[in-house]
C-alpha cells in the first residue's frame, strides 16, 4: 500500500498543541463574585478573552492540511491549502453575592456561548528541500451571545508565520523527525481593546512564539505520531480598558507546554481514519490595573480528543474532515473542520 496518502493524513492529525481557553468553572465564577473589584475585573477580562480568542485555530493547528509536516515541499515549490473550521464554546456561569452576614442577595445563572466560523488560506513555500515556510491568513465570522453583547462580527484573525525543518533525510521504514517554529501576530481584533457592548474580538490580543518537535513512524497500514511544543507569549501593554470599575493596563499571558499523540489507519488507498489526543498546560496570566493592583488567573489545562477522515480524490488532492471534542473545562466544547489543498 502506498504510504504518501497516509503520511499526508497524519500530517493533518498532528501539529501545534491546543491553547487553553481562559475560563473558569461555574463554581469558581460564583466564588470570584465575592472578591475585590480587581478580582472581578480580572474575571471579566478573561471571560471576554475566552469567548473571543481565535479558538478555531485549535482545529486548524491540530488537524491541518495535506503533506505539510512530514513531506516537505521541494525548493522553489509553492502550495496552498484552504481550511474551513467551526468551533462552539458554551458555559453556564453561576453569579452569587452575599452580605457580610452571609445572606444571599443575588443569584442568577448566565449562559455565555459563541459560534465561530474561520476561513483560513495557508500558503507554503519550499525554502530548501528540507525547509518549508508558510503564512496563514484567517478570516473569522463569530456569533456571540452573553450578558454584555449579542450579535455577529466579521474580521481578520491573527496571522501566523511558520517554518518546518527536517534535519534528517527521510528514510523508508524509519521514524521521521520534524522541527517546527512559528510566530503569531496580533492582527485580529484584541479582546482587551474591543468594546464589550458593541462587538467581539477575533484575535488573542498578543503575539507569541512557538517551537516544537514532531515524530512519526509508518508501519503500513498504520502510522504512529506524537509531538511536544512550548509557546512563549508576549505581554499586551498600553491598554486602557474599563472593566468592572477598574482600568486594565497590561496583560501578561502565561506560557504553555503542549503535547499530542495518536495514530492513523489506512482503510484503503483512498480512505484514511485517525484518532489523536492533544493537551496544553498554560501557566497563570497576570493582569495589571491603572491603580497599581494586580491579579492572577489559575493554571489552565486544555485537552481535546480528535477524530478524522481523509478521502483521496486524486493523486494531488486529499480532503480531510475532522471533529474534536473538548475533554476539559478550558477547551472548546466542539469543533468541526475541513481541509482542502488548492492546485495552481
Amino acid at each position: 500500500m502506498k504510504k504518501y496518502p497516509l503520511l499526508g493524513f497524519i500530517a493533518a492529525a498532528l501539529a501545534l498543541p491546543v491553547h487553553a481557553q481562559q475560563s473558569g468553572t461555574a463554581s469558581s465564577a460564583g466564588a470570584a463574585s465575592q472578591g475585590a473589584p480587581g478580582t472581578a475585573a480580572a474575571r471579566e477580562a478573561l471571560k471576554q478573552q475566552e469567548g473571543d480568542t481565535d479558538q478555531a485555530t485549535l482545529l486548524k493547528q491540530t488537524l491541518t492540511a495535506v503533506d505539510k509536516q512530514y513531506s516537505l515541499l521541494k525548493r522553489g515549490k509553492l502550495a496552498a491549502t484552504y481550511d474551513l473550521s467551526y468551533t462552539y464554546i458554551g458555559q453556564d456561569k453561576i453569579n452569587a453575592k452575599f452580605t457580610d452576614a452571609g445572606q444571599l442577595t443575588l443569584f442568577n445563572i448566565e449562559n455565555d456561548s459563541s459560534h465561530t466560523i474561520t476561513n483560513t488560506l495557508t500558503v507554503d513555500y519550499g525554502l530548501r528541500d528540507n525547509l518549508t515556510g508558510s503564512i496563514s491568513l484567517p478570516i473569522m465570522s463569530k456569533y456571540s451571545e452573553n450578558p454584555s453583547f449579542k450579535g455577529l462580527s466579521h474580521s481578520l484573525g491573527d496571522i501566523g508565520l511558520n517554518v518546518r525543518f527536517q534535519p534528517i533525510e527521510v528514510q523508508r521504514g524509519k521514524p521521521q523527525l520534524t522541527l517546527t517554529g512559528g510566530v503569531r501576530l496580533p492582527t485580529g481584533r484584541s479582546p482587551f481593546k474591543v468594546d464589550v457592548n458593541q462587538g467581539v474580538a477575533t484575535g488573542s490580543g498578543y503575539g507569541s512564539f512557538t517551537g516544537g518537535v514532531s515524530l512519526n513512524h509508518v508501519i503500513d497500514p498504520v502510522a504512529l505520531f506524537g509531538n511536544v511544543s512550548y509557546t512563549y507569549n508576549l505581554p499586551a501593554k498600553h491598554l486602557s480598558q474599563l472593566r468592572d470599575g477598574v482600568v486594565l493596563k497590561k496583560v501578561a499571558p502565561g506560557n504553555s507546554f503542549g503535547f499530542g499523540i495518536g495514530f492513523a489507519y489506512a482503510l484503503s488507498y483512498d480512505i484514511t481514519t485517525s484518532f489523536s489526543i492533544s493537551e496544553s498546560i498554560s501557566s497563570a496570566t497576570k493582569l495589571t490595573y491603572a491603580d497599581g493592583t494586580t491579579s492572577k488567573t489559575k493554571m489552565q489545562t486544555s485537552g481535546v480528543m480528535n477524530f478524522g477522515l481523509g478521502v483521496r480524490l486524486s493523486p494531488k488532492t486529499t480532503v480531510n474532515l475532522t471533529a474534536g471534542i473538548g475533554l476539559t473545562a478550558d477547551s472548546p466544547n466542539f469543533t468541526l473542520g475541513l481541509s482542502l489543498p488548492l492546485e495552481f
